[in-house]
């Protein structure tokens, strides 16, 4: 039996019965609230695994949930929205979504997501002090990276950088995050700099850095590790 219990924050009957039937597939467990204060209401009371979250609801902005649920908890919250705009979805990744699915969307995709936000969850529950992945590895007790087992250099912010990205596998990383936490402060808004330090980690982690295989570019919006 699924132990994992979702909460669902939509108010579009539709959307509702499509989500119910394609978690029940997965023998997900699964709480509805239709709007934003019952949604938050739900949450507090139930703790859910994690959260299925509409933007547009009929009480208060999906945007202030998503706030006042990542000031309490780590959960996994997945944007569910028909909103489609590059703004919209770097907007809700910088609040902490973990995800962010366009309407309309198929089932198979949309238990991809989940499947994968639960994972990242629970891996980040677990301290590895080695990553491994394919011909990658990381030791980062050591700050040491080899690819294919030959040791590869990487600067102090290259570094930083990869491990940020490791550390975070499997989530949309915005650049606008990736600058905040990396150099602390949000540098420019061409994030042109930001650019090249990826393109630089690339060329040394990547057998092909015009087709990665470990970091993938999500345009207008970041970056994301592979999981």
């Amino acid at each position: 039996m699924n132990n994992t219990t979702i909460l669902i924050v939509e108010d579009d009957k539709t959307i509702q019965n499509f989500l119910k039937v394609t978690l029940k597939t997965q023998n997900y467990n699964y709480i509805i609230a239709e709007t934003g204060l019952s949604g938050l209401s739900l949450f507090y009371a139930n703790r859910p695994d994690l959260v299925l979250l509409d933007l547009g609801l009929p009480d208060i902005e999906g945007i202030e949930v998503l706030k006042q649920i990542r000031q309490n908890s780590s959960i996994p919250i997945i944007v569910v929205s028909a909103r489609s705009s590059e703004t919209e979805k770097v907007m809700a990744l910088d609040y902490g979504s973990d995800d962010y699915v366009t309407k309309p969307f198929n089932a198979a995709e949309l238990l991809a997501r989940i499947r994968a936000a639960l994972r990242h969850c629970l891996k980040e529950k677990v301290s590895e002090p080695i990553f491994e992945l394919d011909y990658l590895k990381v030791d980062f007790e050591r700050r040491h990276v080899w690819v294919k087992d030959q040791e590869i250099h990487l600067t102090p912010i290259e570094y930083k950088m990869l491990v940020l990205l490791i550390t975070n596998r499997g989530k949309v990383l915005t650049h606008h995050f990736i600058q905040e936490n990396v150099w602390g402060y949000e540098t420019t808004d061409d994030y042109q700099s930001l650019r090249v330090f990826m393109a630089n980690i690339r060329r040394k982690i990547e057998i092909d850095s015009s087709s990665p295989h470990f970091i993938i570019t999500e345009v207008g919006v970041g970056y994301r590790f592979v999981e």
